[in-house]
C-alpha cells in the first residue's frame, strides 16, 4: 500500500463516522448545537498549523481550503509498508462542513437574557438592582469565579489572572465577547464542583489567544483567528472561522 493510498483510507474512514453519525453534540445554555463541527476536536476554514510537538487527541478537519494549509502534521511510514504513526494527529478536509462552523457560532452569540454584560474584575463597580443583569467594570475577569449562566461583554475580554468556572457536569455557560478574547501566560481556567469543559462555550468576535503554558477550559467559537501559544493546554474544541496556530501546544476533547 503506498503512502498516498494508506491517507485516503484514513480519510475516508473517518468521513464515513462522522456524517453517518445520528447523534450530534449538544452543549451550552439552552443546548448550543454545534452539528458537524462538534465531530471535531479542531475545526477551521482557512489553515490550520502547528509547531511540533504539539499534542492533539481527536479529529482535524479544514474546509474549504485545501489540504496544503494543513501545515506541520508528518505521517512515518513503517518498514513494511502497511501501517504508519505520528506524534501529530491524521489530519483531512471535511468538505461542506464549514457552514457548521457560521452556525454554531452564530446561535451562542445569539443567546438572550445574559445573567451578566460587561463583566470586569469588580473594582469601581455600580449594581443596578433594579435590573436582571449586573453591569461591572467591563473587560478584566481575571480572578473571577462564574456560576452557570449567559456573559456578555461589548468589547474585549482579557484573563489577566486565573478564574474558577463553578457548577456541576449537568450545568452550562456561555461567554459571548464581541471583540478579542486573551489570556495571560501561566494562567488556568479552573473547573469546580464537577463542571466540564463541554458545557463550556466561549464566543469570540476577534482573535482569540492563549499565552505560553496557560490551561484552558471550555469550546472555543472562534470568528476569527485563534492562537495556542507555546506550551497552553486547552481541554475542550478550537473551532475558528479563519486559521488556528499551535505552538508546542496540548488540544483535547
Amino acid at each position: 500500500m503506498s503512502p498516498n493510498t494508506f491517507l485516503k483510507v484514513i480519510a475516508l474512514s473517518l468521513m464515513v463516522s462522522i456524517f453517518n453519525s445520528d447523534k450530534l453534540p449538544c452543549i451550552g445554555t439552552s443546548c448550543c448545537r454545534l452539528g458537524g463541527a462538534g465531530n471535531f476536536v479542531i475545526l477551521a476554514k482557512s489553515g490550520i498549523s502547528t509547531v511540533a510537538p504539539s499534542k492533539i487527541t481527536g479529529n482535524l478537519g479544514l474546509s474549504p481550503a485545501a489540504e496544503t494549509f494543513f501545515t506541520g502534521f508528518s505521517l512515518i511510514r513503517s518498514s513494511s509498508g502497511t501501517t504508519a504513526s505520528s506524534s501529530q494527529p491524521d489530519a483531512f478536509n471535511p468538505h461542506d462542513i464549514s457552514n457548521c462552523l457560521i452556525t454554531a457560532f452564530n446561535d451562542a452569540a445569539g443567546r438572550l437574557n445574559p445573567t451578566a454584560v460587561d463583566l470586569g474584575a469588580g473594582r469601581n463597580y455600580k449594581r443596578f438592582y433594579f435590573l436582571a443583569q449586573t453591569r461591572l467594570l467591563i473587560g478584566t475577569i481575571g480572578g473571577l469565579t462564574f456560576a452557570p449562566g449567559i456573559y456578555k461583554w461589548s468589547s474585549n475580554v482579557k484573563i489577566t489572572t486565573s478564574i474558577t468556572i463553578s457548577g456541576n457536569s449537568t450545568d452550562t455557560w456561555i461567554f459571548q465577547v464581541a471583540g478579542t478574547l486573551t489570556m495571560a501566560s501561566g494562567k488556568t481556567i479552573t473547573l469546580s464542583g464537577g463542571a466540564l469543559a463541554k458545557n463550556i462555550v466561549w464566543v469570540a468576535s476577534g482573535k482569540v489567544a492563549i499565552g505560553s503554558t496557560a490551561v484552558f477550559n471550555g469550546v472555543i467559537l472562534g470568528a476569527t483567528a485563534i492562537v495556542l501559544n507555546t506550551g497552553a493546554t486547552l481541554h475542550g474544541r478550537i473551532l475558528a472561522q479563519t486559521a488556528v496556530t499551535l505552538q508546542n501546544a496540548i488540544v483535547s476533547s
